[in-house]
């Protein structure tokens, strides 16, 4: 069976919300649909994004696409423009590098989900405002915030969100110390993360596989 046709076999297998009978403790969202909190994490280039997109069309919309990229150099910026051929024209795009739980508060609309791409690239933004001089607790502590800024956002908004971040402590030990920093404050911002959605999916070689689920969705 050729890739396209798994991963088209995979998406039909992603059940409707309405299939799920246990709805007594989920939230509702503006038109009366349950909210779902769902977080994908994987190695770079494992299809992360696209399966964001697949979940984000499968909830409906309206849909707010939360990007925090910023265009640094010529590689990302394709990556970027790359990254906005491959949504639909219609969902409304809202660029942030940092304070994203309080930004999608205020521009939230009436989007029904909300996908945030990502925190990989959120937690290298709030890093960067930093010398190699500052005390790791002083980072951990911005980057804390921040998280826990989003979660707030998250328990009080009306609409499903779909996060996407990276694994990236499953590799070699970084060499350097702000190297080393940035994996454990990225490794800390997915586990808070992690304690609050109702679905985690760990892509590998563009599959996901469930880590945590409550049944929402059949795979």
């Amino acid at each position: 069976m050729r890739g396209a046709e798994r991963r088209s076999k995979l998406k039909d297998k992603i059940a409707s919300p309405l299939a799920r009978n246990d709805t007594s403790d989920r939230r509702r969202g503006r038109l009366g649909g349950e909210v779902i909190n769902i977080l994908i994490t994987g190695g770079a280039r494992s299809g992360k994004s696209h399966f964001a997109l697949e979940l984000a069309l499968k909830l409906g919309e309206p849909v707010l696409f939360v990007a925090t990229a910023e265009a640094g150099d010529e590689e990302m910026r394709q990556r970027i423009e790359e990254h906005q051929r491959a949504r639909p024209s219609a969902w409304s795009t809202l660029e942030v590098t940092t304070h994203v739980g309080s930004q999608i508060s205020q521009q939230i609309g009436e989007a029904q989900v909300v996908i945030v791409d990502c925190i990989t690239l959120l937690v290298s933004n709030i890093l960067s405002q930093y010398s190699p001089q500052t005390r790791a607790s002083v980072v951990e502590q911005k980057v804390t915030s921040e998280i826990n800024e989003l979660v707030e956002c998250i328990n009080h908004t009306k609409a499903s969100f779909i996060i996407v971040t990276n694994e990236v402590g499953t590799g070699l030990v970084p060499a350097n110390r702000m190297s080393r920093l940035y994996r454990d404050l990225l490794g800390k911002a997915n586990q808070l993360l992690a304690q609050q959605v109702d679905e985690i999916y760990l892509m590998v070689a563009g599959l996901p596989v469930p880590i945590k689920s409550s049944r929402y969705f059949s795979l």
